[in-house]
């Protein structure tokens, strides 16, 4: 009885997908990329753009996210350009439209073979080759749609690093432990997050000791680990 139930638990751990941090569950695209003003965390914001597979879109932004449902045929279109991009092999390496390189853009697609490279550069400047890719990467940084309506979630990430930003610093006084945070990104229900700075907007702490640290809550789409 105890081996059959042993297979039985192995089976059920190879049936569950294995899901890493700041990963979402069902998405068929994610588009994060963030302008990087003074002491911002640009890692920190929510994405720019997430389709799942039930069609429903993520827009975010520095902080805020608005959330809507696409028609089948709206979704099937971007799913018809990634495939096509796909095919072209231009999702196969790094991309550089050239421009700004310190602009930089992160384009994962779970469902073309876990696809995950970094984009540098002004879409509008990308070379012949590129303008493809260019082009879809604009349009879903300005994507808009008439379904969408804001957003707000459950839950927040949030991370800590040493580090100084100008200006105070406020105590660590949540229940959550400040070690745990230290130790990795921790989840934190939003109701703790009322007071704090979200987003790329990042929070100075300090402890008894006088070290400072750099805090941040990235909020938490359906699905998506810390």
């Amino acid at each position: 009885m105890t081996r059959a139930l042993t297979l039985v638990a192995l089976v059920v751990a190879l049936a569950v997908p294995s899901v890493r941090g700041g990963e979402i569950l069902e998405a068929v695209v994610v588009l994060e990329g963030a302008d990087g003003l003074p002491d911002s965390v640009p890692s920190a914001a929510p994405p720019r753009f997430v389709l799942r597979r039930d069609r429903q879109v993520f827009v975010g932004g520095s902080e805020k996210i608005y959330s809507g449902l696409l028609g089948k045929d709206e979704a099937k279109a971007i799913e018809g350009r990634i495939e096509a991009l796909a095919k072209s092999g231009v999702l196969d390496a790094p991309a550089s439209f050239g421009g700004d390189s310190d602009t930089r853009y992160r384009l994962r697609l779970p469902r073309e073979g876990e696809r995950d490279m970094v984009i540098t550069g002004d879409p509008a400047s990308a070379p012949p080759a590129l303008q493809g890719l260019a082009a879809l990467v604009t349009d879903l940084l300005r994507f808009d749609h008439p379904n969408l309506r804001p957003w707000a979630p459950a839950e927040y990430a949030v991370s800590a690093r040493e580090g100084e930003l100008a200006g105070g610093c406020r105590a660590w006084l949540l229940a959550l432990p400040f070690d745990r945070v230290l130790a990795g990104p921790q989840r934190i229900p939003v109701a703790d997050v009322e007071r704090w700075p979200a987003g790329s907007d990042p929070a100075s702490v300090c402890d008894e000791d006088g070290r400072r640290y750099v805090v941040t809550f990235r909020p938490l789409l359906p699905g998506e680990q810390p």
